[in-house]
């Protein structure tokens, strides 16, 4: 992972992490209800917040769920010469299709989300159809994203335990009243409609609420409602009711190595179909692991690996995951730096990281 980063001169303290755990909970929870769980003043918190997306690269993002936003998911692995890499790189943290790039194995490697309506198949996906006309790229493949055993809703743990079990509770989202999204043609500031059972498409106007909120998690009512065309009102019924039905849900972006991630690996792993799903849900239960997913491909198992070190990576591959006879292979790839989180903005670039990104390697085992 590189290094060098002005941003990792900033050392979280427990109101950080406090903060950083109850956002994580609820990332529109007003800085007032979460001061009242800190034991500290609203403009503390405030203060804290702004001071952590300045310094730590913080960000709330809302993120749709692929299933029931109809989307598609592929992950994307793309092979390309030393001089094409990087400026590959950039261009795919351009796109509004894609999230998660990464640049691992060396440098050579990109490892990118895209995004596609559900349906189309991988070249359907705009992403794969521009990619056979760059030049520099030496091989290419797509895995379908089938199931996600951890990761999305669900934050990995190191970002977590800085509150009591009372602390979460008061923290956790006010139960939500749901409300269908306007009809067309209908004056949305009198819209009041109860959900339908089955999830209905989403409208031009949820996608804008959706477009607005993975920019900024905390957008507040007024700048939303110019994004959809909503009234105020109307936008925060139809937030809640995406999220009260799991359509909507919110992350925290921040940069790991400030909680002492320096080593970050994706580990790639073929698991027979028959123990996959046993495998998957054991693994989500580790804490070294941010992401597990099963996706199609010669490798089914995919998994985000965060680590204090190398050493610890490597007692990580050697002892709990060698000790599942299930997994037949696994491949190694580091993650050198990630250019592009799951929200839409890229991730600051930070200094030497281009030379960094040529200096590492990839590994192989089983």
């Amino acid at each position: 992972m590189a290094s060098g980063s002005v941003r990792n001169t900033y050392t979280l303290d427990d109101l950080d992490r406090g903060l950083i755990h109850a956002l994580h909970l609820d990332g529109r929870a007003p800085f007032s209800r979460i001061a009242a769980v800190l034991g500290v003043s609203t403009q503390t918190v405030a203060r804290r917040y702004q001071r952590l997306r300045s310094e730590a690269g913080l960000r709330v993002v809302g993120l749709p769920d692929p299933h029931r936003a109809g989307e598609t998911q592929w992950l994307v692995r793309i092979a390309a010469t030393p001089a094409t890499a990087q400026t590959l790189a950039r261009s795919l943290v351009r796109r509004p299709d894609t999230s998660w790039v990464k640049l691992t194995s060396g440098g050579t490697e990109i490892v990118t989300v895209a995004h596609a309506p559900r349906g189309a198949d991988a070249s359907g996906a705009m992403l794969l159809r521009d990619i056979p006309r760059t030049a520099g790229i030496t091989a290419v493949s797509a895995h379908l994203l089938l199931h996600t055993y951890l990761g999305g809703p669900t934050a990995w743990r190191g970002r977590l335990g800085a509150l009591s079990d009372e602390q979460q509770r008061r923290l956790a989202p006010p139960p939500a009243t749901s409300y269908a999204a306007p009809p067309a043609g209908r004056d949305p500031a009198s819209a009041d409609l109860p959900l339908a059972p089955a999830d209905p498409p989403l409208t031009p106007a949820d996608r804008a609420l959706l477009d607005a909120l993975r920019q900024d998690g905390r957008t507040g009512h007024a700048e939303l409602a110019a994004a959809t065309g909503w009234s105020p009102a109307t936008v925060a019924r139809r937030l809640a009711g995406l999220r009260d039905r799991g359509t909507l849900f919110f992350d925290v972006e921040i940069d790991d190595a400030l909680l002492g991630v320096t080593t970050q690996a994706l580990l790639w792993m073929a698991v027979p179909p028959a123990r996959l799903d046993g495998i998957a849900t054991a693994l989500a239960r580790h804490a070294e692991l941010a992401v597990v997913a099963a996706t199609t491909g010669a490798t089914n198992l995919v998994a985000h690996a965060l680590c204090p070190d190398p050493a610890a990576l490597h007692h990580y591959l050697t002892r709990r995951l060698g000790s599942l006879d299930a997994i037949r292979t696994l491949e190694t790839a580091p993650v050198l730096h990630t250019l592009k989180a799951a929200g839409t903005s890229p991730t600051p670039l930070r200094p030497g990281a281009a030379l960094k990104a040529r200096s590492g390697g990839g590994t192989r085992t089983g």
